[in-house]
């Protein structure tokens, strides 16, 4: 069974900077992508930035030269490096990551960013 486990959420101060991770374990298959998503309060879970296995990165707009998103595919892990970080980056963070068996989620983690 394939399990996510997330890290590195917490509480910073505007332009400070937060480091997301997240492991997998429980397949041998390879995820073809690698994402991480967010959901604010009263909001709709969106997409923040996402990773292929050949390395192809996207990211939605309002983060942009601000994160980073990286992965490891010998480990199975995939981070999240969340630089300048602005008060409307407050959100629950998870992580997404699919393969040939399906679509699998984290557990979120909660990122609050005070001004």
């Amino acid at each position: 069974q394939v399990q996510l486990v997330e890290s590195g959420g917490g509480l910073v101060q505007a332009g400070g900077s937060l480091r997301l991770s997240c492991a997998a374990s429980g397949t041998t298959h390879r995820f073809f992508v690698m994402g991480w998503y967010r959901q604010a309060p009263g909001k709709q879970r969106e997409l923040v930035a996402s990773i292929s296995s050949g390395g192809a990165t996207n990211y939605v707009n309002s983060v942009k030269d601000r994160f980073t998103i990286s992965r490891d595919n010998a480990k199975n892990t995939c981070d999240l490096q969340m630089n300048s970080l602005k008060p409307e980056d407050t959100a629950v963070y998870y992580c997404n990551f699919r393969n040939v068996s399906g679509d699998f989620w984290g557990q979120g983690t909660q990122v609050t960013v005070s001004s």
